[in-house]
């Protein structure tokens, strides 16, 4: 009996083996440098789906799906509820976002419930509502909401998205997708995970980062700003001291 449950075992992991895939992928650029003329960006995300190391087969075969997730820096998000009081509208309620991604752009080659099942979208985390986590001092319910309302905000300000043909196959194991970065685009690291789907399933992965930084006079101002935050008051107030001064003089004459 050992013997017959090793030898399926043994034939489940050849079968396994014969079949797997690995995902050969790049990025058009790692680093994204922001300038005073820095309009945004576009990237390309191109890659190819291989038979793995040491299968047995030559070529892959399909049909797959491509799923590109690109990820912004993690930033604390606060989301509050206006209300009407007496004619004046005034925040209420609020609820912290921890660890909140400041930019979540989803491209894929189809339809995501066409691709694969909620659950897999749940677990790998590749749905833009899914993002807030759950806040244990506002609770579920409060967290669901105010969750889903910072989405909505997120959304309409081209941070957020959902491109669900944004993936395109250029054969049947090549695909290319574009992406334009928008010029105000937080800085910081960036994540773009790449899921490669056959039958719902998930048979390839692989993440490449890249990174958003300001350059020049623009980085000099925002470090100065963040680190000597008194220095930087004072010379914002000189020198508009010093712009409506000159400006005085210039319309006098």
């Amino acid at each position: 009996m050992r013997r017959v449950l090793l030898a399926v075992l043994v034939v489940l992991l050849a079968a396994s083996s014969a079949s797997a895939e690995r995902l050969v992928s790049q990025l058009s650029t790692d680093l994204i440098e922001i300038t005073s003329s820095y309009t945004g960006q576009r990237l390309t995300f191109f890659g190819s789906i291989e038979p793995d190391a040491g299968a047995e087969q030559r070529f892959v075969e399909g049909p797959f799906h491509v799923v590109i997730v690109v990820t912004g820096p993690a930033q604390a998000r606060v989301a509050r509820q206006k209300t009407n009081v007496f004619g004046i509208w005034i925040n209420t309620d609020q609820v912290v976002f921890e660890g909140f991604p400041g930019y979540f752009q989803v491209l894929s080659s189809g339809r995501l419930l066409d691709i694969t099942s909620p659950t897999t979208l749940a677990i790998e985390n590749i749905l833009p509502e899914a993002q807030p986590t759950l806040q244990d001092e506002a609770g579920w319910w409060k967290s669901s909401v105010f969750g889903r309302e910072l989405v909505r905000l997120m959304t309409q300000k081209g941070f957020f998205g959902l491109n669900e043909s944004g993936v395109q196959f250029l054969s049947n194991s090549t695909y290319a997708a574009r992406l334009t970065l928008p010029s105000d685009a937080p800085p910081g690291s960036y994540l773009a995970s790449t899921y490669v789907f056959k039958n719902g399933e998930i048979v390839a992965r692989r993440a490449e980062g890249f990174a958003v930084r300001k350059t020049g006079f623009e980085r000099f101002l925002a470090v100065s700003a963040s680190q000597q935050p008194f220095v930087y008051g004072i010379a914002c107030v000189a020198l508009a001291l010093f712009t409506g001064w000159l400006g005085g003089v210039i319309f006098k004459r």
